[in-house]
């Protein structure tokens, strides 16, 4: 396909955007339903315009998830509450460790036993669609740093937290695999893949957010005149937190998913503001601005982020729809996804949250939002990167694009209708 046809379908797709944009929002559906739609109408399923080959174009694709993931994971954090505290970080905390760990593990049984996948294969495929992601989730994240909604907190605290800590078992599965090595009895992957490189993400995350929060607010009170790019600091922290992670081999997602959280918390401690999820803490915002000059770095950049997230997420879910074919939706595939969606999310959500203070209507409605998407495009990619065999890299490609594909759909779907009967049921007790 010719560079002016690539324009053109591109245009035309931020053409029906722009124009759709406030129709969407009355509508029971996303989006991302409309970006796919156009994909799968300009791709081989409809006039066959374009075929985006996820095998031959993967080092592409996974430059463009990369980024994709590290924009919306930093725009997720900038928007958590704080001050972090284990109480109202549990819920969340269970999901992205507990319940992820559980979803990776029921997945692999499927695929080992039902899919007859090599046991490499089956646990790198289910550390492939066990995170739930932060790009397509829009309707079920947590709209401003003041949301005060309990369930989109912890989905989207989820969706930034999980996209990290699915990293150790993707470097499991290709231990598995031979193309990784685990050292004895996995000691080495205990050691470096979990504790050091998920402990180091973090750590270096907190560090690099509270340094630019710290330098932006002593250079403000220092030069009472200077002005800073906040677009441009945002985008500095993510690349130097996830490049820093990289250096010394911690998962850098992690690191840029807390280096946005140490930031908003260190921006509010030093100007002596709390968390209210009220206009209160905007009046006390204004007040303490008429004493010294307040920036917020935090705020000024997320806008500027998240219209790059919607770029990413308009081209990303195209090229998903033109990547698929009629046969793409085989019983193999479609009964996959309906595992993932119907038996291993709600049952690892149940047991994840088994004992907590998670009301129940919570735990229905987490258990069915597992939204899957670009995160779990990253981690394949970077697997076959990284030497996955062609006939398995086919297969896994097969299932995680048909189950990213249906979680757009049903997802997407159910979404608005859902969260409104959730929010009447709330105060109707």
């Amino acid at each position: 396909m010719t560079t002016a046809i690539w324009f053109i379908l591109l245009g035309s797709l931020l053409l029906v955007v722009g124009f759709t944009a406030s129709y969407i929002k009355t509508v029971p559906a996303t989006s991302a339903i409309v970006y796919l739609v156009f994909g799968f109408v300009v791709g081989p399923m409809g006039f066959g315009l374009f075929h985006f080959n996820p095998l031959e174009e993967s080092a592409l694709l996974e430059l463009l998830t990369e980024i994709a993931v590290l924009i919306s994971l930093y725009c997720a954090g900038v928007k958590m509450p704080v001050p972090v505290n284990f109480s109202r970080w549990r819920t969340p905390l269970r999901l992205a460790v507990v319940s992820m760990t559980l979803t990776v593990g029921l997945v692999a049984l499927f695929g080992y036993y039902w899919l007859s996948l090599p046991l490499g294969a089956a646990v790198l495929l289910g550390a492939v669609v066990a995170p739930t992601d932060p790009v397509l989730a829009t309707e079920v994240q947590t709209r401003h740093a003041d949301d005060p909604d309990r369930l989109r907190f912890a989905l989207t605290c989820e969706a930034g937290m999980n996209d990290g800590s699915a990293f150790p078992f993707v470097m499991l599965g290709l231990g598995l695999l031979g193309l990784h090595d685990l050292g004895d009895s996995g000691w080495r992957w205990l050691a470096m893949d979990v504790v050091w490189a998920s402990g180091a993400g973090i750590g270096i995350g907190i560090l690099a957010g509270c340094g630019v929060g710290w330098a932006v607010h002593t250079t403000r009170k220092t030069f009472t005149h200077t002005e800073f790019l906040e677009n441009f600091l945002g985008l500095g922290l993510i690349a130097f937190a996830y490049g820093f992670s990289l250096l010394v081999g911690a998962w850098g997602f992690l690191a840029v998913f807390s280096a946005a959280v140490a930031l908003r918390h260190t921006e509010l401690k030093q100007v002596g503001l709390t968390q209210r999820y009220s206009c209160a803490a905007s009046e006390e915002a204004s007040e303490k601005s008429e004493s010294y000059p307040i920036v917020h770095i935090h705020q000024s950049s997320l806008a500027f982020n998240e219209h790059l997230e919607k770029l990413a997420e308009i081209v990303l879910v195209l090229l998903i729809g033109g990547s698929l074919f009629w046969d793409s939706w085989s019983w193999r595939a479609v009964g996959f996804a309906a595992f993932v969606f119907f038996i291993a999310r709600p049952v690892s959500v149940h047991l994840g949250l088994l004992g907590s203070k998670a009301p129940m209507r919570l735990r229905n409605m987490a258990s069915w939002f597992g939204v899957r998407g670009i995160g779990s495009l990253y981690y394949l990619m970077y697997a076959i990167q990284h030497g996955l065999p062609e006939k398995i890299a086919l297969e896994l490609i097969h299932l995680t694009l048909a189950v990213v594909a249906l979680s757009i759909l049903v997802h997407g779907v159910s979404a608005k209708p859902a969260i409104a009967r959730f929010w009447r049921s709330r105060k109707m007790d």
